[in-house]
């Protein structure tokens, strides 16, 4: 493709403070708090379930791909039901910014047997920005267990997050779902504002060389 360079093997100079290099990432960097809602089928419909959401973003340290360099966070967020100690959701993954094309990437890992990577394009100082993942892609799909591509078929989710002049940051989420005996597909939605409840930690690299 003509948009790469010839040469696939050479690394770029990087630098060594992630924290000064996420572009959009920035004001997610952090341990965050807050309470959201949930919409999710049921056998007798969509169900509303507030939630309490621990949100972890810590920076990593630069990663290349030949001439590729990606600046991150690793993430986990664990959400429970208020005043219960059982896990609703869990979630583990990478959000990255490539400086060079204003691309961001989510990478996600879902421990009911699902994965994928949503993709979508920013500047360094966007406040607000959209990825998507589609069912079928190469470069930003889905892939699910035998059960889930059966009952909850997935066939696209899309998130819109928005940093915040207040310091917090909020998100939507909506996950398009085929289920079998439901004509329509299947809005799944998630929303949360978060607040922070911890400093990030700087990335290994950076650490050393303070």
């Amino acid at each position: 493709m003509t948009e790469f360079p010839a040469d696939i093997y050479t690394e770029p100079d990087a630098s060594v403070d992630t924290l000064k290099n996420l572009g959009p990432l920035t004001g997610m960097a952090g341990i965050w708090q807050g309470t959201g809602e949930d919409v999710h089928p049921t056998a007798r419909g969509p169900k509303r379930q507030v939630f309490v959401e621990r949100y972890e973003l810590q920076p990593i340290d630069p990663q290349t791909n030949g001439p590729q360099l990606l600046y991150g966070l690793r993430y986990h967020t664990r959400v429970v039901k208020p005043d219960a100690v059982e896990t609703f959701h869990e979630q583990v993954g990478y959000w990255l910014w490539e400086p060079a094309t204003g691309t961001i990437f989510q990478t996600f890992a879902i421990p009911r047997a699902q994965s994928g990577m949503a993709v979508g394009r920013a500047t360094a100082s966007s406040k607000t920005f959209r990825l998507e993942s589609v069912r079928g892609s190469e470069t930003n799909g889905i892939i699910s267990n035998p059960f889930l591509e059966h009952a909850f078929k997935t066939t696209r989710f899309s998130i819109e997050v928005a940093i915040r002049p207040d310091g917090t940051w909020s998100y939507e989420e909506d996950t398009v779902l085929i289920i079998p005996g439901v004509t329509d597909p299947f809005r799944h939605t998630d929303r949360n504002t978060l607040t922070k409840i911890g400093q990030p930690t700087p990335n290994p690299l950076a650490a050393a060389v303070r």
